[in-house]
C-alpha cells in the first residue's frame, strides 16, 4: 500500500516489440515530469520512424490532479490509446508516457485484435522497466538568524529533512526538501521560533 505522498513510475525509457499476423507494434516507453515533453518525445519517434503507419500513445501523469490523455492515431476509435492507458493504469504507474508505433503488415486484425495488441506491446516495454517508488517533496526557503541555528538544525534533524543548499553567517538561509505529509508538522515546530520564515518554493 502506497502513501499519500508517493507514488509508482519507471526509472529510465524501456522498449518492447509485439507482432500479430504480420503488423509490428514496437512500444516506447517514458518516464516523464509534464506534458510538455510529449511533443518531443513523439517527433523523435516520429523521425525514427517515418514509415509507420500509426504512433498510438497515452500518458498518466500528476500526483494530487492525475491526468490522463490517449490518442489513436487513426485506428479506429478506443483500439490504441485505451488499451496503452489501461495497461498503465494497471500496472499502477503514472508520470508515464507510452508511444506504440504500428507497421500494418496487410492483415485486418478487427477491434479485439487491435485492443490486444496495443495492451500486449506495452506489456512488452514495461515488463523489462525497472519501477520506482518516489516521494512527493515540497521544497522551502527557511530564513533565521544565527543564534536560532541549534533549535532549527535540530528540528531538520528529528524530522529527516534534506537540506538542499544553505547559507550561515548572521542571516542564515538554508533550502530544504520535506515530505509532502511531514510539511505541516515540520512547519508547526518552525513557526514555533521567533522571527523565522519558512518560503514555499514548489513541488517535486
Amino acid at each position: 500500500m502506497l502513501f499519500e505522498d508517493t507514488y509508482r513510475t519507471i526509472e529510465k525509457p524501456t522498449a518492447g516489440i509485439f507482432r500479430d499476423r504480420g503488423s509490428k507494434f514496437l512500444a516506447y516507453a517514458y518516464p516523464i515530469s509534464s506534458e510538455a515533453e510529449i511533443k518531443n518525445l513523439l517527433l523523435l519517434l516520429k523521425n525514427e520512424h517515418p514509415k509507420a503507419n500509426h504512433h498510438c500513445w497515452a500518458i498518466r501523469i500528476g500526483i494530487d490532479r492525475i491526468v490522463f490523455r490517449i490518442n489513436d492515431d487513426g485506428e479506429p476509435s478506443g483500439t490504441a490509446g485505451r488499451p496503452i492507458l489501461n495497461t498503465l493504469l494497471s500496472h499502477d504507474l503514472t508520470n508515464v508516457l507510452v508511444v506504440v508505433i504500428r507497421y500494418f503488415g496487410g492483415t485486418l486484425l478487427g477491434v479485439p485484435g487491435l485492443i490486444n495488441a496495443y495492451k500486449s506491446a506495452t506489456d512488452e516495454a514495461l515488463k523489462t522497466a525497472i519501477v520506482i517508488e518516489k516521494t512527493v517533496n515540497d521544497f522551502y526557503t527557511i530564513n533565521f538568524e544565527y543564534l536560532q541555528m541549534n533549535d532549527v538544525m535540530k528540528i531538520i534533524k528529528d524530522d529527516n529533512v534534506t537540506v538542499i543548499n544553505q547559507e550561515f553567517d548572521n542571516s542564515c538561509r538554508i533550502k530544504v526538501s520535506i515530505r509532502k505529509t511531514q510539511v505541516n508538522a515540520t512547519l508547526g515546530k518552525l513557526n514555533k521560533i521567533a522571527n523565522l520564515t519558512a518560503k514555499y518554493d514548489y513541488s517535486m
